[in-house]
């Protein structure tokens, strides 16, 4: 999806073409995947944080395009919104300190972005759902102008048959509207974090994430209130999922958790695209059977919250790397960061145990504990390998946090750096503070006043403390 194209209306015949491109590629993946034809190198972490872009009454300002002309940095681009905005992190070694490079890079490209948004007259920031937007703000009219974003309108409403998209979501409250067009998935914002993996190790890693996207979404939860109701913990997940929605089952669902786990290999993902996804985005081009361009798009509009990629390095070899889309953005940069630390050492000690722990743990059962931690956050029950339902404050404390530290020594990261941002995830279980429950507990001190909320959000964000230090001062 980061790829644009030159016009939004697709002919019959682009869709022939297209879906006759796409087996090509899905065939030489199979192809490249049969003769291990990968780079192998050791692991790499990467990011991209998306942001929003806020007026003085800390409500969307839809000026990105000013914003982004005037900033002119190479790893910061548009989102589907005029009010949104995405950060780059360049990928690094997984090694001594490289969390504190994360950190470093995305801190400078942040300073830059505040700067250029006060010369503008808005703010920056980072929130899973942002509190004082309101339903008028997501309106075609504040579509980004790019051509990829309109045909992507216009394809969901086509699957849909025109038909508007439908919003239900039980939480604290409850919510139910219909919206004309797919606007509302700039309502969700995320820390998407990249891990590129080795060939060998794939499959255990892909199915690592999905068993701990639950206590992943749980300690990193920020998004409680969208459109002035109080919903789940992390609400980004099923606004996001019924944002786009083209079908009711997990079958034809553009996002989801998935169906299965991975059994023999990542290329079982790449097929199901082909078998059971239509295609939305027929953008043919002009481009070599071995980069497979039209595989990648494709894949780019099929938004699993654990979701493998394709890249190409510098040398034309083929590369895998999986992107894990639970975290949502924010509270702070710190605290993405330490997110990061965590599910990096998590999913990486989950992979590499012995006993592979999707043998001891059914996908049934690690779909319901995302859904659970979703709604939840720090107060779900889930059900953990050995069968038995623990509260994910404690798995997380007794068992996962010790499990991350230990797998990050183990692959010479700093143990200074291990401790430092690792603390913050200590920290956080340790009195329980999320973003979502931060959020919670200042509405319950102060009142159910989205903008005074955002206002105090806002101060305490770029104070820079993480989010367990935060206090519910007005």
């Amino acid at each position: 999806m980061g790829q644009e194209i030159s016009h939004s209306h697709f002919s019959a015949e682009d869709f022939e073409m297209f879906s006759e491109r796409l087996r090509e590629e899905t065939h030489l993946l199979q192809q490249w995947f049969k003769e291990q034809y990968f780079n192998e190198r050791p692991y790499q972490a990467g990011f991209e944080l998306e942001a929003w872009l806020l007026d003085d009454h800390l409500q969307p300002a839809a000026k990105n395009h000013h914003f982004l002309e005037k900033l002119q940095h190479d790893m910061v681009v548009p989102e589907l919104a005029r009010f949104n905005f995405e950060l780059n992190g360049h990928h690094q070694d997984l090694g001594t300190n490289v969390f504190s490079r994360m950190f470093e890079e995305l801190q400078d490209t942040w300073k830059q972005c505040n700067e250029v948004a006060s010369k503008l007259g808005i703010n920056v920031s980072t929130i899973g759902t942002l509190p004082t937007a309101r339903l008028d703000d997501f309106v075609l009219h504040n579509m980004s102008s790019l051509q990829r974003y309109r045909a992507l309108n216009e394809q969901v409403l086509r699957m849909r048959q025109g038909r508007p998209l439908e919003f239900h979501i039980d939480g604290h409250q409850q919510l139910d509207f219909s919206h004309p067009d797919v606007m509302l998935e700039a309502a969700t914002t995320s820390f998407q974090i990249h891990l590129r993996m080795p060939l060998k190790k794939s499959v255990r890693l892909y199915n690592a994430a999905k068993i701990i996207s639950a206590p992943i979404t749980a300690i990193s939860a920020n998004s409680p209130y969208f459109l002035g109701r109080d919903l789940w913990a992390e609400s980004r997940v099923p606004v996001f999922e019924q944002s786009v929605q083209v079908g009711q089952s997990d079958l034809t669902k553009r996002v989801s958790f998935g169906i299965r786990y991975a059994h023999e290999s990542i290329m079982e993902i790449f097929e199901s695209n082909l078998a059971r996804y239509p295609i939305m985005l027929p953008r043919v081009v002009d481009e070599p059977l071995d980069k497979l361009a039209h595989l990648r798009l494709h894949n780019g509009t099929i938004w699993r919250w654990n979701r493998p990629l394709i890249g190409f390095d510098e040398d034309g070899m083929p590369h895998l790397r999986l992107e894990h889309r639970c975290v949502p953005a924010g509270p702070t940069l710190r605290d993405s960061i330490a997110n990061a630390a965590f599910f990096y050492g998590l999913v990486i000690a989950m992979a590499e145990q012995h006993c592979p722990p999707e043998q001891q743990l059914s996908f049934e059962q690690a779909h319901a504990n995302f859904y659970q931690s979703a709604r939840y956050g720090m107060n779900a029950e889930v059900t953990w390998l050995d069968n038995n339902p623990v509260k994910v404050n404690r798995l997380l404390a007794e068992q996962l946090l010790p499990m991350a530290r230990k797998s990050l020594l183990k692959h010479h990261l700093a143990e200074e750096e291990v401790d430092y941002w690792l603390g913050i995830i200590e920290e956080r279980i340790s009195n329980g503070q999320t973003g979502a429950v931060w959020q919670r507990g200042w509405v319950q001190q102060h009142g159910n006043d989205m903008h005074r909320l955002m206002e105090a959000y806002q101060q305490r964000q770029q104070s820079g403390m993480p989010v367990h230090q935060w206090n519910f001062d007005a």
